[in-house]
């Protein structure tokens, strides 16, 4: 064993020009596969934790997923809204801890714009149970504050005291803007990498303002409300539960789905967003597929340099053969050249890894809210990675039975 290991040795450094191309193709060929399997576990991750301790969310009779969207990813839009009184009833039972309302259907610059109360800063959270954290500021107190997510502020360039105007709608034209109603911006939130950091957040009675035609100016509305009248929302699209009790999620839920006065329907965030990330499993497995075909590329490349310079090799065999090697013995030479070049590969596709995860995360979670941890190899991770190491054993068999069939010889009569 000692001798077919340093035979390998000096066999793979007499062609360490080959050696290292192939070692390099086998190590992309990983970098890529471990790579797509990080940042999709990761991504199924940093979507899943988008929303945490969050019990039920209510919105109007509509499916799961479209709740879902427009409550919690600002995609799409209600069927319908709910009524702020049946709200405040459901809100108010015995067995709900807190509530946060959200109202939503307009925008700023292709910002979605949220319509809440200051139980959302309070309470929402996502990730494993983290509350949001203010980057700079404080949550809105007067009429026309506003509060910012880290993105809004990043691509737009605000800061605290930055005035704004809000769009109706989620088209942001000229004449769909409140002109006349300008917002002020008092806080930008932390970075959380959810729809947060996408959301301009306001007052319900912020919102109920932009659509009464109430006009500070005078110019609009009677004398009666020009003095910045107190305003209650008559209607809001959704709303988030947390309950006393874990085990009364399914009770109030069934209690909600049954509403008499009107047709609510209530669902749980985390089976929600399991249903949502089943139906994007197609991509997902797509992308997997896509990356184990650069593994088999870069498996057949290793194989077709090992039968090229088996050619060549074919008087070195012979030689190995006259003094004395069994044909067991070539057999293993190529069997173990293919394992050596394999882990070689591996081992250097693991450290571009990780060079290039410390390298891209941030990049990635600012920009895509997708959050990549440098952790330890996983158990999955260490599958895929002996799958390769086998695959690479098996493709030196080919080579290696062949350089077993040559006979002595044919290895010493080679026509050049």
């Amino acid at each position: 064993m000692k001798t077919i290991a340093l035979l390998t040795w000096k066999s793979i450094n007499n062609r360490r020009s080959s050696a290292l191309l192939t070692v390099f193709t086998v190590a992309i060929s990983m970098l890529l596969l471990l790579g797509v399997e990080r940042i999709r576990t990761q991504a199924k991750d940093s979507f899943a934790n988008t929303i945490s301790n969050t019990d039920l969310i209510v919105g109007a009779r509509s499916g799961e997923v479209n709740l879902l969207l427009y409550s919690v990813f600002r995609i799409g839009n209600a069927t319908n809204n709910i009524d702020w009184q049946s709200y405040q009833k459901l809100a108010g039972q015995a067995d709900v801890k807190w509530s946060i309302p959200i109202s939503l259907g307009d925008s700023h610059r292709g910002f979605r714009v949220m319509g809440t109360n200051t139980d959302y800063f309070k309470f929402y959270q996502y990730g494993n149970r983290q509350a949001l954290q203010f980057d700079s500021g404080q949550p809105f107190a007067q009429l026309f504050d506003t509060v910012i997510g880290a993105d809004v502020a990043r691509k737009l360039g605000y800061s605290v005291g930055s005035k704004i105007i809000i769009a109706h709608g989620i088209s942001d034209k000229s004449f769909t803007r409140h002109d006349n109603l300008p917002f002020k911006v008092v806080g930008i939130l932390a970075p959380t990498g959810t729809p947060v950091d996408k959301t301009v957040h306001l007052s319900l009675a912020a919102i109920e303002a932009l659509h009464s035609g109430w006009n500070p100016a005078g110019n609009v509305g009677t004398s009666k409300n020009q003095h910045q009248p107190t305003f209650h929302p008559e209607q809001i699209t959704a709303f988030m539960l947390g309950l006393k009790s874990k085990i009364k999620t399914f009770s109030v839920q069934r209690k909600i789905n049954n509403y008499p006065t009107e047709p609510l329907t209530a669902i749980m965030p985390g089976v929600a967003l399991h249903q949502l990330w089943s139906m994007m499993s197609i991509a997902e497995q797509a992308l997997l597929a896509i990356s184990g075909f650069v593994v088999v590329a870069g498996l057949l490349g290793m194989l077709s340099c090992l039968l090229t310079s088996l050619q060549e090799r074919r008087r070195e065999m012979a030689i190995l053969r006259a003094m004395g090697a069994r044909p067991g013995h070539i057999f293993a030479l190529l069997v173990a050249e293919a394992t050596l070049i394999t882990a070689a590969g591996i081992s250097l596709g693991v450290s571009f890894l990780y060079l290039l995860l410390a390298a891209i995360a941030p990049l990635i979670n600012s920009r895509f809210g997708i959050s990549i941890e440098s952790a330890s190899i996983s158990t999955h991770e260490l599958k895929l990675i002996v799958t390769v190491l086998l695959g690479g054993m098996l493709i030196g068999l080919i080579p290696a039975f062949r350089a077993y069939r040559q006979s002595l010889a044919d290895g010493m009569t080679i026509r050049i």
